[in-house]
């Protein structure tokens, strides 16, 4: 490689102080009414930011990765909200030098040598991110490959055949923007952005009304036979509302199932233990007391789940039936695909997530690696206006599976004809 250029963008959303709004702060317009209680924050919902870089190749072609933080930063154990100052800074300082004296046409070990740790602690996980889709694609470009070719070859994965099926997140636009999932069959919705009081409801009535309107929305405007997965993200307030006791969030989750017959229900984050430990061991609870029952719901970890080796932890506990691996937490991409064949090895759901403040480069990178790993599911990025996202994920998987297609075809002639010959 030549050389190193970045360069600041913005993501799709916006940060939000995931402590202020619990605490019930209220909504003027779009803007949150208040002070923020997050480190880092300088407003309750601030405008999400991002940096870009780029890798001057021998050949003189620049490939790019995306820098970001998630839309909770700085909650649930993450990294604190990004600051492209300090991001830039540190990039600047520490990782453009190990990229100038790096190998970038193989990726794990570039990944290895660059995403070292600097004075005895990880990078930036932003970092680690945007570095890590750089050179992905670096690696790609010099093998002439898709980066999911890429992802196979390293992790010795056959080229894959099937779609991963997608996501879509509604974002506060609820009843408008399922009406748009289910006229463009999304496999699995909404979402729901069950991130207060207010909408949760007393007892949880509130939410519960909405699980059975989206239902009955899927049977009224969906084409024949659509059905999808119902997924949810309650942001803990099962346990903030009900109690925090494992049986009782257990049986709020078995009634939910039961309002919906027929439907697989996904209940991501039903409650917010606090800590990675406790939350292996109450959701572990959760879980073995649905599956006692025989329920058609899910629990799907979030929050306290972040890193590489918490993704271990919780599918070798059994701390949930479906993972999200979310990618901008985790860090480094090579970790998600470590992740997505962890949770494999463990019988436990591979959720390719992420954020609505990502960028589509930063998308169609996630997209690239939960094919190539099989992922159970990806969700549909950046954003919160569920039409790009849907578009930018499901194109780049639709464009990725006919290349991998062609690929195959080409090959079956090539060994075709050296067996004749």
């Amino acid at each position: 490689m030549k050389d190193v250029v970045l360069a600041p963008g913005n993501g799709s959303f916006f940060y939000d102080d995931q402590a202020a709004i619990r605490a019930g702060a209220a909504h003027d317009g779009f803007l949150y009414v208040g002070a923020p209680l997050t480190p880092g924050f300088t407003s309750i919902r601030m405008p999400a930011r991002s940096l870009s870089i780029g890798i001057v190749l021998s050949d003189d072609v620049i490939v790019w990765g995306d820098m970001m933080s998630v839309q909770y930063s700085g909650a649930g154990g993450r990294d604190p909200v990004f600051q492209i100052e300090a991001v830039e800074a540190v990039t600047r300082s520490v990782v453009i030098p190990r990229l100038l004296s790096a190998d970038v046409s193989n990726f794990l070990t570039a990944c290895k040598q660059v995403l070292a740790y600097h004075e005895h602690k990880r990078l930036p996980l932003a970092i680690e991110y945007g570095v890590s889709q750089a050179l992905l694609r670096a690696a790609a470009h010099f093998g002439r490959t898709t980066l999911a070719e890429v992802i196979c070859s390293e992790f010795s994965l056959p080229l894959p055949e099937r779609p991963i099926p997608i996501y879509a997140q509604s974002g506060d636009l609820r009843e408008l923007n399922v009406d748009k999932m289910v006229l463009k069959s999304v496999d699995l919705l909404p979402h729901g952005l069950i991130n207060s009081r207010e909408k949760f409801g007393p007892s949880g009535e509130t939410f519960r009304n909405f699980v059975t309107w989206v239902a009955k929305r899927t049977r009224e405007i969906g084409k024949p036979g659509y059905h999808p997965i119902l997924h949810f993200d309650v942001y803990g307030w099962i346990g903030l509302e009900i109690g925090m006791q494992a049986e009782k969030i257990a049986d709020f989750i078995a009634r939910l199932a039961d309002d919906v017959p027929g439907y697989r229900l996904h209940i991501e984050c039903p409650a917010d233990f606090g800590s990675t430990e406790a939350q292996l061991r109450e959701y572990a609870k959760i879980v073995a007391i649905l599956d006692a029952r025989g329920t058609d719901a899910r629990v799907v970890a979030d929050e306290q789940c972040n890193t590489l080796e918490d993704v271990r932890l919780f599918a070798e506990a059994k701390a949930a039936h479906v993972i999200q691996i979310k990618m901008p937490d985790v860090g480094s991409i090579a970790d998600t695909a470590r992740a997505v064949l962890v949770c494999k090895e463990n019988g436990v759901g591979a959720y390719v997530g992420g954020s609505c403040t990502e960028t589509d480069l930063s998308a169609r990178a996630a997209v690239n690696i939960a094919v190539a790993t099989q992922a159970d599911m990806i969700l549909a990025k950046p954003g919160m206006g569920v039409d790009e996202g849907i578009s930018i994920v499901g194109n780049e998987q639709s464009r990725l599976l006919s290349i991998l297609k062609y690929r195959r075809s080409k090959n079956s002639i090539r060994n075709g004809d050296a067996a004749s010959a």
